[in-house]
């Protein structure tokens, strides 16, 4: 049974559970070049932490507009692992990798690992159980992204790829958790309260460095701040943690080896960074594997149907994945 649902919650989006982590995908995919718009003239602490103190203004506002209950205490651990998976540790890592001189496309490229470390964390975590196909085709695609780190660092990994592996670590724990919560609570409440549980830390820490670090509030920095404070660390794990709980947390992360493409895409549009032959055929090379893994058989733990919680009668039973990841639904 979801908690804290009721007919004031917001309206399931007519998506699949692939379709709507590929809509969290396409909202991911420009975080680079908005981290990078943002360094021009905000300092990487500020950044990291700051888009998370503005998005607690949004959470906050979203969870008082259906007044939502508390979540269970059993699940307030669950969510402080979000907090310091997608909230402090990846965000922050990886401004700091970007400031120490990766690229966008380079950060993009090697992000690719995600996925399979993701993966990882739903067998932890998830209690599913992805097939000896799935793990060949996410191991192929980790095999690539690394050959590219170590090839672009001359034989070696840079300081700055460490700081993009410790940020995989760091996501895929938070993106774990947060789509087995989002099986018992709407995706978009899990977020939400995980940004409160880390506001008494993030936003204290948010006005010291606003008053210390002399930011410069460029048309860029203006910009790619308000993408990361909105999209990148609220709106788009709406969709994105709705479509780990329906599709399954192992196979919906995969769609997320589209993510390089895309923003490799947005990193010439906006950035005029120029994607050598290397790169391409990188992250062409991880995409492919999103095909295999989507053709993999992984057995998902059911995830419960959202019927009334403590708030009142729920909206709907959502789509729940069944042996071979692919959803039944079911009506109220």
């Amino acid at each position: 049974m979801r908690d804290n649902d009721s007919a004031t919650d917001l309206a399931p989006v007519a998506l699949g559970g692939l379709g709507l982590a590929g809509l969290g995908v396409l909202v991911f995919s420009l975080s680079f070049p908005t981290t990078v718009f943002a360094l021009e003239g905000l300092n990487p602490y500020l950044i990291g932490v700051g888009r998370s103190a503005a998005a607690t203004v949004l959470a906050v506002i979203a969870l008082a507009a259906v007044r939502a209950r508390p979540p269970r205490p059993r699940q307030w651990a669950g969510l402080a692992v979000v907090g310091g998976g997608v909230i402090f540790g990846f965000p922050v890592l990886t401004t700091l990798a970007l400031d120490h001189g990766a690229s966008s496309a380079h950060a993009a490229v090697i992000t690719g690992l995600l996925p399979a470390t993701t993966a990882v964390f739903a067998v932890l975590r998830g209690g599913e159980r992805p097939s000896r196909a799935f793990w060949a085709a996410c191991t192929a695609g980790a095999a690539v992204v690394t050959g590219f780190a170590v090839l672009r660092g001359a034989g070696r990994v840079t300081g700055a790829d460490l700081l993009l592996f410790g940020a995989l670590l760091a996501a895929a724990a938070g993106y774990a958790e947060g789509g087995r919560l989002a099986r018992e609570m709407a995706g978009w409440r899990v977020i939400s309260w995980a940004l409160v549980l880390v506001a008494p830390i993030c936003v204290p820490v948010t006005l010291w460095l606003l008053a210390t670090t002399g930011p410069r509030w460029t048309g860029h920095a203006v910009f790619g701040f308000g993408y990361l404070a909105a999209m990148s660390a609220y709106l788009g794990f709406f969709a994105w943690y709705e479509g780990l709980a329906r599709a399954g947390i192992a196979r919906a992360s995969q769609v997320q080896l589209a993510q390089p493409l895309l923003t490799l895409l947005w990193a010439g549009v906006l950035l005029g960074e120029l994607i050598d032959a290397t790169t391409a055929l990188a992250a062409v090379g991880v995409l492919v594997c999103v095909a295999l893994t989507q053709r993999a058989r992984v057995r998902n733990v059911p995830a419960p149907a959202r019927t009334g919680g403590p708030e009142g009668p729920g909206l709907a039973r959502y789509g729940t994945p069944t042996h071979d990841g692919k959803e039944s639904v079911t009506s109220p």
